[in-house]
């Protein structure tokens, strides 16, 4: 079912977190942002992966063991809790500005110190807390810094603007993933991206062809709009950070495409800004007219994906046992 009024402008924003890190400094950045975008017509803000308190674009020198553990460290001082009272203040500004909020962060869990997972919120315009998406698996030198999630957070919220999942960075290139928030009817997906460093002049390659394949594929396999934001961080900004092995030459990407897989708005590069884009949810039923893989098209007798919602903990207490009558 569409919403009652098809037409939904959404936003993207493309923006570097506060150095040194800082995770109150950056929530009052993303406040502004919210403020910003809403002015503009957004009814859904998005924003980058981990945003608050930043992407750790470090890499694990081990000649410097005390400089990486200095840097773990650092990081969960400035994670945030969820619900917590930098949440409760981007919250407050969601329902001032009505507006549904996706927010990359590196969340820490209370009562285990040290345990952080890079997680994405989702805050409604009332101000309430909908969704924390952990990131499944953690990729490379992520899995220092960020345990795993679990399947429980797999989910597609149904709003008055439309069905809105999400998956951060890597996780939008895993299929089954995908199609467990495609089978579920989404609608309007987002991404957080960390922001790409350009590495084409280093090691051969360039992560926007990634980028670029992954977004646009994801609206075209799952007939729905993609609303993708990455950071985007000067060297000029980065250097703040104080790591000296960080690559900063991040290039951003931010953008906007639809179920034919053609960008609406952006792609947004080497800058800040926020991209917009009116989404026509009319649009939908036409590209399912012709293909509509979870659907009309599936094939459920014959492929199903099957989603464990078991959550995990590493302390698992067990019932006390009844009381013996006498």
């Amino acid at each position: 079912m569409l919403p009652e009024n098809k037409n939904i402008r959404v936003a993207a924003v493309q923006a570097s977190p506060l150095f040194p890190l800082d995770a109150k400094r950056t929530v009052k950045k993303v406040c502004d942002l919210i403020a910003e975008a809403a002015a503009g017509g957004a009814r859904l803000v998005v924003f980058p992966e981990t945003f608050i308190p930043a992407y750790p674009t470090v890499s694990i020198d081990l000649t410097r063991p005390k400089e990486w553990l200095k840097t773990v460290a650092d990081f969960s001082r400035e994670a945030v809790t969820v619900p917590g009272p930098e949440i409760e203040l981007v919250a407050v500004q969601a329902k001032k500005s009505k507006v549904y909020v996706s927010l990359g962060i590196t969340e820490r869990v209370p009562r285990f110190d040290g345990l952080l997972f890079n997680s994405m919120v989702f805050l409604g315009p009332d101000g309430s807390i909908l969704l924390t998406h952990r990131k499944l698996s953690p990729s490379n030198r992520e899995k220092v810094f960020w345990a795993r999630g679990d399947g429980r957070t797999l989910t597609v919220l149904d709003t008055e603007i439309g069905r809105i999942g999400g998956l951060i960075c890597a996780e939008n290139l895993q299929p089954l993933w995908k199609y467990a928030l495609m089978a579920q009817g989404e609608q309007i997906h987002c991404i957080g991206w960390p922001g790409w460093p350009k590495l084409k002049e280093r090691q051969g390659w360039d992560n926007r062809a990634i980028i670029d394949a992954a977004v646009r594929c994801y609206g075209l396999e799952g007939q729905c709009f993609v609303v993708s934001a990455s950071m985007y961080v000067p060297e000029s900004i980065g250097k703040d950070a104080g790591w000296e092995n960080a690559n900063w030459s991040f290039f951003g990407g931010s953008s906007i495409s639809g179920p034919n897989g053609e960008y609406l708005a952006g792609p947004l590069y080497d800058q800040e800004g926020i991209v917009f884009a009116d989404l026509d949810f009319e649009q939908i039923l036409l590209r399912k007219a012709l293909v509509d893989t979870t659907g009309r098209d599936a094939r459920w007798d014959v492929v199903r994906l099957k989603r464990i919602r078991q959550s995990f903990s590493p302390f698992d207490s067990e019932p006390s046992e009844p009381e013996i009558q006498s």
